[in-house]
């Protein structure tokens, strides 16, 4: 496991972005899984500056991002589709057919996961998957108490996500309820793990995220197991550990 301490929220943004960068570098036709929420978007914002000063190709990039609302058409703006077309999809060369977010409008919710489970298989994995950290120690959509097991599955919001989620939304009661997630299991799967970290409401669970005990209690906790895991974290966020 490796840590980078980064002075705010910038330098972390950068600091991931040179990670993702070198990946695409060394392998061009890489799979990448991607990350939405506000951690982010510092970071697709300095791929896309560095792809318009000619420093990047996605075109042979394949992406696999990790959830999707269920419920939310890919045009809603508040959908995770919409929200990579905005930060990074629409500004870059990559071929959009090989953009994958979950489908928040199945009607068949068993198929919907399962069929995402084939995109990620037909892939061949993926070879860096860029995480953020909920202030409750989940990744992805996987709240507190997931299965390490899981594969592809649709959540139950807590009240925590939902509330943390309403600034987004003109009204609370717009807020999903429901979430299509990458399970534990496939996030674990991944050949290489860069989990991005801001904040001083992130601290306590990026200290047990990395010290505490492996627990599906703290979902990130599992990621102590993985055996290439990158973290990259500000000072707000590093300020309970001893480093």
């Amino acid at each position: 496991m490796i840590i980078y301490k980064a002075k705010d929220y910038q330098d972390m943004s950068r600091k991931a972005a040179n990670i993702i960068s070198a990946q695409i570098i060394m392998k061009p036709n890489c799979v990448l899984g991607l990350a939405t929420g506000s951690s982010p978007i510092g970071t697709y914002d300095q791929l896309v500056e560095w792809y318009k000063k000619g420093d990047l190709d996605f075109s042979k990039v394949t992406s696999i991002n990790l959830d999707e609302y269920k419920g939310l058409a890919p045009d809603d703006e508040q959908s995770y589709r919409y929200f990579m077309d905005t930060h990074l999809f629409n500004h870059v060369n990559i071929n959009k057919s090989r953009t994958f977010v979950p489908d928040g409008l199945a009607q068949d919710t068993e198929k919907a996961c399962s069929d995402y489970n084939q995109i990620i298989a037909q892939a061949g994995g993926i070879d860096m998957q860029l995480l953020g950290l909920g202030s409750n120690g989940h990744i992805g959509f996987n709240e507190p108490g997931a299965v390490f097991e899981q594969e592809t599955h649709c959540v139950d919001l807590t009240e925590s996500t939902i509330e943390a989620n309403k600034r987004f939304f003109a009204r609370a009661e717009d807020v999903p309820r429901q979430a299509y997630s990458m399970g534990i299991k496939s996030i674990m799967q991944a050949r290489k793990i860069l989990v991005i970290v801001s904040g001083e409401n992130k601290a306590n669970a990026l200290k047990q995220a990395l010290h505490g005990p492996i627990t599906p209690a703290l979902p990130a906790s599992i990621l102590q197991l993985h055996n290439d895991v990158t973290f990259v974290a500000d000072e707000a966020a590093m300020s309970l550990l001893d480093v």
